[in-house]
Parts: C-alpha cells; sequence; structure tokens
C-alpha cells in the first residue's frame, strides 16, 4: 500500500532545502508519495519576526544549518541572492519581493501536477548550493527541466495565474495550521505533524507503525 505524506515547504527556509532531498530519497527508497505545499516564508506572512527575534537567533541559526549540511554532505551556500529582498542592518522587509513569489509559485504550479517535490529539491539547490544568479540565467528553467515540466507552461502559468496560485499556497499555510504546526519544514503524516529537518527518522519510523515497504 502506497503511504502518503505532505511536506509545507518555504523555498527561503535553509531547513526545507536541507530536509527536502532527504525526504524526495525516502520516495525513491519507499512504497511512498510525499505532495509539496509550498508557503511563503515568515518574511512576507510576518515581517516584523526578524526584529521580534533574540539577537542570538541569527548567529545560532547560521552556525547550525552550515554543521547540518556538513554532517549530511549537503551542498550549502549563502543565497545569491536572497530570496527575501531585506535591510539585514535594520531587518526591514522591502514590500516587494519578486524572488521569492516567482519561485513558490513555480513551486506551487509543479505542486498541481505532482512534481513539486523534484523541483523544490532541484530549485533548493540552486537557492541553497551556492548558485550565483539563481533568479536569472535560465536557472530556474533548468530545476523545472529536471521535474519533468515544461517550462514555457509553467511560466505562462506564474504570470497569468499568480492570483490562484497565490489562494492555493495561502491555504497551504491554512492547512499546515489547521494540522497543528506554523513553521516549515513540516511534514504531516496521516494528521501527525513533524516540525523540522531533525525529524526525518521519526518519520520514517511513524510511517513503519503503519506499513511503510521498499520499493
Amino acid at each position: 500500500m502506497t503511504l502518503t505524506a505532505d511536506l509545507y515547504f518555504s523555498f527561503r527556509s535553509p531547513y526545507s532545502y536541507l530536509s527536502v532531498g532527504r525526504y524526495r530519497a525516502m520516495t525513491e527508497d519507499y512504497d511512498l508519495k510525499i505532495a509539496l505545499k509550498p508557503v511563503y516564508p515568515l518574511a512576507i506572512r510576518q515581517p516584523d519576526f526578524f526584529e521580534r527575534n533574540h539577537p542570538n537567533w541569527l548567529g545560532y541559526t547560521m552556525r547550525d544549518m552550515i554543521r547540518v549540511a556538513q554532517f549530511h554532505g549537503i551542498p550549502f551556500g549563502a543565497p545569491r541572492p536572497d530570496p527575501i529582498i531585506q535591510d539585514m542592518a535594520t531587518r526591514e522587509i522591502a514590500e516587494d519581493q519578486p524572488y521569492i513569489r516567482r519561485v513558490t509559485r513555480m513551486g506551487q504550479a509543479a505542486a498541481r501536477r505532482g512534481a513539486g517535490l523534484v523541483f523544490a529539491v532541484e530549485a533548493g539547490r540552486m537557492i541553497w548550493g551556492g548558485q550565483e544568479g539563481w533568479h536569472e540565467g535560465g536557472h530556474l528553467d533548468h530545476a523545472l527541466e529536471a521535474a519533468g515540466l515544461g517550462v514555457e507552461e509553467i511560466i505562462a502559468e506564474v504570470e497569468g495565474d499568480a492570483e490562484r496560485l497565490d489562494a492555493e499556497i495561502a491555504a497551504n499555510q491554512d492547512a499546515l495550521e489547521a494540522n497543528g504546526h506554523w513553521g516549515v519544514p513540516t511534514l504531516v503524516f496521516d494528521g501527525e505533524p513533524f516540525f523540522g529537518q531533525d525529524r526525518i527518522e521519526m518519520v520514517q519510523w511513524r510511517m513503519e507503525q503503519q506499513g511503510l515497504t521498499k520499493r
């Protein structure tokens, strides 16, 4: 029996990136389908989030994400550019956010076609794996192609159906909160949320209790 789960994911979240490739590997090794549920990052949903954080938060998070990547052998580098346009000195979030909106809408368009997980892995590697100028030069086109998607079709949908894509992305966030969490990455299996990149082994343990089998 094929098990199913939902992965709530942000393209600006380093921990989402550090989890998604490992979740994809699970779907390749096991009789499992994971549907990607893209959400906008906290910088969009709660622009004052960074102003309210403890001063040590950013420094610790940077240290931790780097060592997680090293521990798992995952390519990792600071996004160039950051998907969110933000003044790092004042932590103020710009009103116009073309980069994160475009890639998140691409993720939702891919999710409509059942290819969200693969696109998230490929686009995440562009953003967080050190690819300079990931937002231009056709880099995201390559991510779409790797997910088996038509580039022109997806770009036309992102540009022409932005309002409905955003409504679906907002519905993903509502569903995440209805399932008992608010942050990403969160995988929801059988109504149970598992938050963080460090819960993957626990997810597998729970799925094995429900009959997860090797392919």
